[in-house]
C-alpha cells in the first residue's frame, strides 16, 4: 500500500521556517515512497472559531474542504512554528474548525479518525520550536489523531537550510528521514475507511 500523506505548515508568513521544514519533509516522504499532497493553509482561510458563528452560519466551506482532504489521506505531517512556547493561532483554529465537521452531504465524515500524524517544528532559537510540539501533540490526540513519537525540531532555522531547501546538518537530515519513515510505516498499518 502506498500511504497518502498531506503536508502543511502552521504559518503563512513569507519565507517561514515552517514552510521550509514542510518542503524538506515533503521531499523525504516522496523519496521514501509516499504519495504526498502539499497544501498551504492560505488556501483554506477560516474565521476565528466561534460557536455562535457556527450556529448562525454553519461550518465554513473551507473547513469542510479540509475535512474532506484529511479524510482521504492516511496521515499528515505538520511543520509547526512556535508562538510563545505553544502553537500558532492559525494552526489551532484550523484544527478546531475541522474537528467540527462530522457530516458531508448527509453522510458521516470523520476527518481525524484513524489518521496518523508526524510533527516537525522550526525556530531561530536553540530548541527548534520543540516546546510548541507538546501542545500540538495534545490537541491532535484529543481530536482522535494518533501522533507518532518520532519528531523533528530544527534549531537556528535561519541558517539550517541549503539553497535547494535541504537541511544542512547531517544529524538533522537523519532525524527528518526517520520521522518521515516512521510516519509512512505507521500509516501503512492504519488503513482508513474513507480512502478510495
Amino acid at each position: 500500500m502506498t500511504p497518502k500523506i498531506v503536508v502543511f505548515a502552521g504559518s503563512l508568513r513569507a519565507a517561514a521556517y515552517s514552510g521550509k521544514t514542510a518542503d524538506a519533509a515533503m521531499k523525504d516522504l516522496a523519496l521514501l515512497g509516499a504519495e504526498v499532497t502539499r497544501i498551504s493553509l492560505d488556501d483554506y482561510v477560516l474565521p476565528i472559531f466561534d460557536q455562535d458563528l457556527e450556529k448562525d452560519k454553519g461550518i465554513p466551506e473551507n473547513a469542510i474542504r479540509l475535512a474532506r482532504l484529511f479524510a482521504v489521506h492516511n496521515g499528515m505531517l505538520i511543520a509547526s512554528p512556535e508562538y510563545n512556547a505553544s502553537i500558532s493561532p492559525l494552526l489551532k483554529n484550523t484544527i478546531d474548525w475541522v474537528s467540527r465537521v462530522n457530516r458531508d452531504h448527509g453522510r458521516p465524515l470523520k476527518p481525524y479518525a484513524g489518521m496518523v500524524a508526524a510533527l516537525c517544528s522550526s525556530s531561530p532559537g536553540r530548541l527548534g520550536g520543540i516546546r510548541g510540539l507538546y501542545h500540538l501533540r495534545a490537541v491532535l490526540m484529543n481530536v482522535g489523531v494518533e501522533v507518532i513519537t518520532q519528531q523533528c525540531a530544527v534549531p537556528q532555522a535561519g541558517e539550517a537550510f541549503n539553497d535547494d531547501g535541504s537541511l544542512k546538518d547531517e544529524h538533522m537530515r537523519e532525524t527528518m528521514r526517520k520521522t518521515c519513515q516512521t510516519l509512512i510505516g505507521q500509516a501503512r498499518l492504519m488503513p482508513r475507511e474513507n480512502l478510495a
